[in-house]
């Protein structure tokens, strides 16, 4: 299976068929600001209003289905999965070393010749619930939810932008935000080319994780006849290699920028002069309206 084209998490896709083209990069990375930041410190009820906003915008986006609903499964399952075992993780067990049972409640069982159970664990009910020794707490219910809707919203947000939005666009807009900043003096067109340069680094890594994929399924390593240990072991030299394989492209990319004396890039030629007409006024218009209308709605229902 080609992952570069099956899952394309991180790439930009051509085409012409979604607004989210169409919408100005400044805006877009506005909104994402508001997916990544606000978030922090608010209830459950923001954060899963988030999530159902980020799902609905990928509907409606006019995207290619098979452009995103791999990738989209894939961090649904991994959002439930992380949520549910930070909720199991933030539940309380009752220590084993407290008394479960009276003292005197031996003497009294071998007196009456009656069964008895020599251990037991004491189940917790919250509300029409028993889960057993567990005790699941409000808090561990909202950490499931800040954990899983954090993922979620944090990855499919940037990835969203990623897919319809060119890598010297984004450079460029974040330049124009960042501009009064050259006045003080920061080397900003340097932050912005190594910015450029991880954007263009996120295929070569899934070409190196599926490299390895195809290297184990050609090798046929049987991992139920290794056992346990020997399975592990063999799961750790795949990571290595992938890591190893990882830095040897970083290697490769530092030496071809060190042969040249001199790196200097100029943002503004970044800057692309689409035409203006009245579908990309009225789709900026309408992300601003969505902008403005998060930043009311979660200074009036965002809060814990």
């Amino acid at each position: 299976m080609n992952i570069l084209t099956k899952f394309s998490i991180g790439q930009y896709v051509d085409g012409n068929r979604s607004w989210l083209r169409i919408v100005d990069t400044r805006l877009k990375i506005i909104a994402v600001s508001i997916f990544l930041i606000t978030p922090i410190w608010a209830g459950p009820l923001w954060r899963l209003s988030l999530v159902i906003c980020l799902i609905g915008i990928t509907f409606i986006s006019l995207l290619p289905s098979r452009v995103w609903w791999r990738s989209l499964v894939f961090l649904l399952g991994l959002s439930l999965l992380i949520g549910f075992l930070s909720l199991i993780a933030s539940s309380d067990i009752q220590s084993l070393d407290s008394p479960l049972r009276d003292p005197n409640e031996l003497n009294l069982i071998l007196e009456s010749q009656e069964k008895w159970n020599i251990f037991e664990i004491p189940s917790k009910r919250i509300g029409f619930i028993t889960l057993g020794p567990y005790n699941l707490s409000r808090k561990a219910f909202e950490l499931g939810i800040k954990t899983s809707t954090l993922i979620f919203t944090v990855i499919h947000s940037v990835n969203l932008m990623l897919l319809t939005t060119l890598q010297e666009d984004i450079v460029w807009a974040l330049s124009w935000f960042l501009n009064p900043l050259r006045k003080v003096g920061l080397p900003i067109d340097k932050w912005l080319f190594q910015l450029l340069l991880g954007l263009r680094f996120i295929p070569l890594i899934q070409e190196e994780f599926q490299n390895i994929l195809k290297s184990v399924s050609v090798r046929s390593i049987n991992l139920r006849s290794l056992g346990f240990k020997k399975s592990i072991n063999v799961l750790l030299i795949l990571f290595e290699r992938l890591f190893l394989n990882i830095f040897l492209r970083i290697d490769q990319g530092a030496d071809s920028l060190l042969s040249k004396k001199n790196i200097f890039i100029k943002t503004n030629r970044f800057q692309t002069f689409d035409k203006k007409n009245y579908q990309t006024f009225i789709f900026n218009s309408l992300s601003i309206c969505f902008i403005c209308i998060a930043i009311f709605l979660r200074k009036q229902y965002g809060a814990l």
